[in-house]
């Protein structure tokens, strides 16, 4: 949010001088609640520990001490807990019927009012119409969402029309290199269901 209002001020013609008290939210030693640590998940925590955050995590499974310690993440077995105490919350969590509005007003409610939320995940793992709410009231700071339901939302859509929320069009592997390993996956779980080999990156695992 902070990234994308500095882009509108500095290209603005209307712009003459830059404020000096239009001040953002540091990210080195803050708080990070990681919502969701598989593959991704961990990825983000190991680039999150480069700017020296303080990483926690709420997951199904807790990780194993060797990997928690790679990071120094702390695991939340309650999500709760985790929603406290961040300065970033991130959903990086797959949809399934447990996670479909994870976060609510409830969850809303239990993070910091200096707090954001960023979803990188799926866009109804977050209730909606309570993240307007929430935003509109200033329960939360801001937030940034790479997903979102529908996608693209309604024109008309209130979350078009708040000014501390970021949205992008879902471009989290929108790389010409992220595509080309996406399809070569792809052909890869063909070819071994047609040879009858284990399938690499089986969505649901027996």
């Amino acid at each position: 949010v902070y990234l994308h209002s500095g882009c509108q001020i500095a290209v603005s013609p209307d712009t003459k001088y830059f404020a000096v008290d239009w001040l953002g939210v540091e990210v080195t030693r803050a708080t990070l609640g990681i919502i969701g640590m598989g593959s991704i998940g961990y990825k983000v925590a190991q680039r999150a520990r480069a700017f020296d955050m303080r990483i926690l995590y709420h997951n199904r499974n807790r990780r194993r001490k060797e990997e928690e310690e790679a990071v120094d993440a702390h695991y939340c077995e309650k999500m709760e807990d985790l929603l406290q105490q961040s300065d970033f919350v991130m959903l990086v969590v797959n949809l399934t019927p447990e996670t479909h509005k994870l976060i609510g007003k409830q969850e809303l409610g239990l993070m910091k009012p200096t707090a954001t939320l960023i979803n990188i995940s799926r866009g109804a793992v977050i209730d909606q119409d309570a993240l307007v709410e929430a935003l509109q009231n200033k329960v939360i700071r801001a937030a940034a969402l790479d997903v979102t339901y529908p996608e693209p939302l309604p024109r008309h859509h209130p979350l078009l029309k708040l000014n501390n929320i970021i949205i992008t069009p879902h471009i989290g592997t929108a790389t010409v290199q992220a595509t080309h390993m996406m399809a070569e996956e792809a052909i890869a779980n063909i070819l071994a269901v047609l040879n009858g080999q284990p399938i690499p990156s089986e969505v649901f695992p027996k």
